[in-house]
């Protein structure tokens, strides 16, 4: 199961975090310094995995993130997950976010929140993988903006189920 997806950039200013299950803002904020502290002294040509964050689970937990430009994209997960699986998967993510702000960067994370909020809740939601096809998350998100757009919904107001009523009404 996935416990947590963080990004965060190079300064460990966090510009996404994601936790599926209850922990404290005081245990979240520890968390991200810790595994900031942890991936941010790595050599760019060492393993992408680290085993056990104190925080989230010791030995039974594992770290596993990719390092794009000036971005971290780190997914916190529990033994039963593949560590390659869940490298695919934060490639899918940024991907998905490269075909939906060409070229993403750290600014489209910021101005552009909720609509990276929606597209990592079509990939994962609960912890569990839901979707793994770009094309397929591309375009329920465009789906989502066009039905924004039509009822004349501003960012930032459509919540999920919102979201799951206006895409349902348009298939």
């Amino acid at each position: 199961m996935i416990k947590s997806v963080l990004i965060f950039n190079n300064h460990g200013k966090a510009r996404l975090t994601k936790f599926y299950q209850q922990i404290d803002v005081a245990t979240q904020q520890a968390l991200l310094q810790e595994i900031y502290t942890l991936v941010s002294k790595r050599p760019d040509t060492a393993c992408n995995f680290l085993e056990g964050s104190k925080l989230l689970g010791g030995k039974d937990t594992r770290v596993i993130y990719r390092h794009y430009a000036t971005l971290y994209f780190v997914f916190v997960v529990d033994e039963s997950e593949s560590e390659l699986g869940i490298l695919d998967l934060i490639q899918v993510f940024v991907e998905s976010l490269d075909r939906c702000f060409e070229n993403v960067c750290e600014l489209d994370l910021i101005f552009h929140f909720d609509e990276v909020h929606s597209i990592l809740s079509e990939i994962i939601q609960g912890g569990m993988v839901l979707e793994t096809n770009m094309n397929e998350i591309v375009a329920a998100i465009n789906e989502v903006n066009q039905a924004k757009k039509k009822s004349g919904i501003t960012s930032g107001s459509l919540t999920l189920r919102a979201t799951e009523t206006l895409r349902s009404s348009f298939r």
